[in-house]
């Protein structure tokens, strides 16, 4: 009857073909054997070698200490949005305490089988569809929790609970398929959208980017440029300055004022020579015959505004005997007269 017992498909209270009390039991490990002397409860025989009074003493039940797997059937719950689900479970149990388990109930494995299925419809019930399939974790310790409450007076404690499949009515799962392709695209949408603004941002940054590179060469260029035209004005004005320097030691030399009226003289009738050649409207003194009296009045001009220069220069430097210069109206008359 043991070796039946042992070949069933799933661990149960053995109601029937219990061992004989023949003296002498031999009690396999992972098990508890419940002993009733006389119709009471005496004792649990403990694994190995045991002793009993045979007709007082009776094998009353016989007890799995080992972990009982127990397939959770599939039945139908609700949940808070008002859809049908089909739901099935495995529940994993063991016998704590086998008197409570022999005498607490009556079958304790079918019992813990109703409550499991009752607090699963409890506890899908305050959960929406959504939610159902993310919280499957927290599901499930629910209902181990609620288990344990439950069948501590019977001697069954409840290790975990798993919940296998869940089915969908078609309807609903087309509707969640529609759902999950509209979240996709809309997924895609954003992603796209986020691309088109990185992409404008970027061309943004390069363009704001090439016009500060632009506008910094643009600055050294005219800086470099404003230099540039400094420093030749610099030059040109210490080199005009030298001229000048230069211009005035000659003039100070000897014969120096009568060079310069010669020079303002043939500049002046140049000047004359160059009339009428780029444009066709002409402004001429009254006396244009007249050069000599031409010559005289440029020389009259430049002798007005060298004279205060002259008359300082003797005044800084002390008198020295030279010899006489002849008059400036004399060399020009005499120059006329070669140049005649």
């Amino acid at each position: 009857l043991k070796g039946v017992a042992r070949l069933a498909p799933v661990p149960c209270r053995w109601n029937s073909g219990l061992p004989v009390n023949i003296g002498v039991l031999f009690v396999p490990q992972q098990e508890a054997w419940v002993v009733e002397r006389m119709g009471k409860f005496h004792r649990i025989l403990e694994p190995g070698l045991n002793f009993l009074i045979p007709l007082l003493d009776r094998i009353r039940y016989v007890q799995s200490l080992k972990e009982i797997v127990i397939n959770v059937p599939e039945q139908s719950a609700v949940t808070l949005d008002n859809v049908t689900l089909q739901i099935d479970g495995v529940l994993y149990l063991r016998v704590m305490d086998p008197y409570k388990a022999s005498y607490g109930v009556e079958d304790p494995e079918y019992a813990v089988t109703q409550l499991a299925q009752t607090t699963m419809r409890s506890e899908l019930g305050k959960l929406s569809l959504d939610r159902v399939f993310r919280e499957r974790e927290s599901l499930n310790a629910s209902i181990v929790d609620a288990i344990n409450q439950a069948s501590d007076c019977w001697g069954i404690r409840c290790l975990r609970y798993e919940i296998k499949d869940i089915h969908v009515p078609p309807r609903v799962k087309e509707s969640m398929q529609m759902q999950v392709e509209a979240e996709r695209r809309k997924r895609a949408t954003v992603l796209e959208s986020e691309g088109t603004r990185e992409s404008a941002i970027n061309v943004a940054e390069g363009q704001k980017q090439a016009q500060i590179l632009a506008s910094e060469a643009e600055k050294a260029e005219q800086i470099n440029k404003a230099a540039g035209e400094a420093n030749a004005m610099l030059v040109k004005a210490r080199a005009k300055a030298e001229a000048i320097q230069l211009l005035a030691a000659a003039l100070s030399q000897q014969h120096g004022s009568a060079a310069a009226s010669l020079s303002v003289a043939e500049q002046y009738v140049n000047a004359f020579s160059k009339i009428a050649k780029d444009s066709n409207t002409v402004l001429l003194p009254a006396n244009t015959g007249d050069v000599t009296n031409m010559v005289a009045q440029a020389l009259g001009i430049y002798t007005t505004l060298t004279k205060p220069q002259a008359v300082k220069s003797q005044d800084e430097t002390p008198p020295a005997h030279e010899e006489p210069q002849p008059a400036s109206m004399e060399m020009l008359k005499a120059e006329q007269g070669s140049s005649s």
